[in-house]
């Protein structure tokens, strides 16, 4: 154990201690207290997939091939403790500057004729941040992908790409991955093209789905049985809906006159991205904000879900974390940023989601996605302690020591849901700012997680004879050093206490 995980242990082992004990109680002492919350497990919800947690890396992590290999046990580790059978998504802005290098003599290809040249205010134009993707580190990737366990989306370069060299990639991808890849992406956030790619004054939605066919089409050519998922927008769930209602138009592939290059993509999954907010510098993004529910996360599920069952595929969120541009510090890397975490997971799995992605990865390369700037670092204290970059990872490499981070914590607290199937419940906490969530096992055992984000109330409880299985918590919402334990065995709790994630589980399944 390193000196920063002996620390880390210690200190979070301490705080579980002290704010687990006191609301525990022997499954002897139950009392018959009014409780605000009742379950109806003989309604069935959504079935929450096994394979429902994900990480989302920017796809310049390829650029350094011994990045995701079968070699790095220590990130391999790290991905086993999340989830046994995750998605990893490779993507964000830098799948949009990215080029395809099959061999050792291949050079940075040209920008095609509809690249429109645009750079914001300091930061590096994107061609200077362009990078290669090369076969072996496609083959590393599928070694990674085995030791873990986990399956891939791979996103391909759209906005500085053309079908040919889309479909070139694509075909040893799909060869090399084979069945840990779930599909391909293309493009990154179309819906903000218009920011650095495309003409601003002719972007819309259906230029984006003619982009996207020609390519999709181009690689159909190559791999009849690519399958796709889109838009994979920074959060306009409208183009969700325009791109449905078009794609439904079109003959299904395979059946008919539908065999051929006009007939429709096979289609896996809508995509879309989710960030509570940011760039980091507002103010507006603070702690107490990013524990509220947020309205526009079931009205984007709506939208989303109506254009899936449209296009008879699922949906799922391939991007997002709290705060966008890289995070903020001391919001996006603490207890408050588990429990969000936790929460909007466990939100999307009610809303039938297939999955979550969570963003994060190496600082260098979310950086790049960025142009090459971090926008949160300007809020660090000179005499702060080391802080992962990007603030917000899930994952931080510390000096070569993968360590996880608050929103890790609070993933595998929802990862408890993966192949259950939710089922409605009331629950009435007053004043109190929690949340929860319920769910059938296939065993049949009932499991209820409780969120309390509250800094200063507990939540009353009494559920007969439910047991705490799993406790998210710390010393306070600011702490960077957060605990995840299992408390122990046949007890029962009286009250969820601030600031804590609690799952509980029907001891007489």
């Amino acid at each position: 154990m390193s000196l920063l995980d002996r620390r880390r242990f210690l200190q979070t082992t301490a705080a579980a201690a002290a704010l687990t004990s006191a609301p525990l109680r022997s499954l002897a002492q139950a009392t018959a207290a009014a409780a605000p919350l009742k379950l109806h497990p003989d309604r069935n919800g959504p079935q929450v997939p096994a394979s429902f947690i994900g990480l989302s890396y920017e796809i310049e992590q390829l650029a350094e091939p011994s990045f995701f290999s079968p070699h790095n046990t220590g990130l391999i580790a790290r991905f086993r403790e999340l989830a046994p059978n995750g998605v990893l998504r490779l993507g964000g802005n830098t799948s949009d500057v990215g080029w395809w290098k099959p061999t050792a003599a291949s050079t940075q290809p040209p920008l095609p004729q509809n690249v429109v040249v645009s750079v914001e205010p300091g930061t590096r134009p994107f061609q200077q941040l362009a990078y290669p993707v090369t076969p072996e580190a496609i083959k590393n990737l599928r070694g990674f992908l085995d030791a873990t366990g986990w399956t891939c989306l791979y996103g391909i370069n759209l906005a500085t790409n053309t079908p040919e060299r889309g479909a070139d990639e694509a075909a040893f991808v799909f060869t090399t991955l084979g069945a840990k890849l779930e599909y391909f992406q293309l493009g990154n956030e179309p819906d903000l093209f218009q920011h650095r790619f495309r003409d601003p004054k002719t972007w819309n939605v259906d230029h984006y789905l003619d982009d996207w066919l020609a390519m999709a089409n181009g690689i159909r050519a190559r791999v009849p049985q690519a399958r796709f998922g889109l838009p994979d927008t920074a959060g306009d769930p409208t183009w969700s809906s325009r791109i449905a209602q078009r794609l439904s138009a079109m003959p299904p592939a395979g059946t008919g006159n539908g065999a051929g290059q006009g007939s429709r993509p096979n289609v896996a999954a809508v995509t879309h991205h989710y960030y509570f907010g940011g760039p980091p510098t507002n103010p507006a993004i603070n702690i107490p904000a990013i524990l509220k529910t947020d309205p526009k996360v079931a009205k984007v599920a709506a939208t989303t879900r109506e254009a899936a069952e449209k296009l008879g595929c699922v949906y799922r969120m391939s991007e997002g974390n709290t705060c966008y541009q890289g995070g903020k510090p001391n919001v996006s890397d603490v207890l408050a940023a588990a429990l969000w975490a936790a929460d909007y997971a466990l939100s999307l799995a009610a809303f039938g989601y297939a999955g979550i992605n969570l963003h994060g990865g190496g600082g260098k390369a979310v950086g790049n996605s960025l142009g090459a700037r971090m926008p949160g670092e300007a809020l660090l204290k000179p005499d702060e302690a080391p802080h992962p970059r990007p603030f917000y990872t899930p994952i931080a490499d510390m000096n070569g020591t993968y360590v996880p981070e608050p929103d890790f914590r609070g993933l595998q607290f929802a990862g408890r849901f993966a192949g259950a199937t939710m089922i409605p419940l009331d629950f009435e906490p007053g004043a109190v700012n929690a949340t929860a969530y319920a769910a059938k096992l296939p065993t049949g055992q009932l499991m209820v997680a409780i969120i309390n984000k509250d800094a200063d109330r507990p939540v009353p409880l009494n559920l007969a004879g439910f047991s705490p299985a799993l406790v998210l918590t710390a010393p306070s919402l600011e702490s960077r050093e957060v605990n995840l334990s299992e408390p122990q065995a046949n007890t029962e709790a009286n009250a969820v206490p601030p600031k804590t994630a609690m799952l509980l589980l029907n001891v007489h399944g």
